[in-house]
């Protein structure tokens, strides 16, 4: 994994602050973070909205804020990083 070398701060991908867009913001902050700490917040939203398919744990069923996030009604936890990126800018 890469580090700054002045501040030891993790640089890899994950770890490189990322500003959310409006409609992710409205699930995960609109203050910028990491990779990271936006997948974890999904994840905790997904989790506590109970939007995980009860049969198929890896289908996650979108409500109205994570609809405009997929751009559909459904998507598998395996497409959400790429629905994600679509909302994610390089912080700065």
């Amino acid at each position: 994994m890469a580090t700054n070398r002045k501040t030891g701060a993790k640089t890899d991908g994950l770890h490189r602050a990322v500003q959310p867009s409006a409609e992710l913001g409205a699930i995960v902050g609109d203050k910028p973070t990491t990779r990271a700490d936006v997948v974890s917040r999904i994840w905790s939203y997904i989790k506590k909205n109970d939007l995980q398919d009860a049969k198929d744990r890896r289908t996650i069923k979108a409500d109205d804020k994570l609809s405009k996030i997929f751009g559909k009604k459904e998507a598998s936890m395996f497409e959400m990083n790429k629905h994600l990126a679509r909302h994610l800018k390089p912080a700065g």
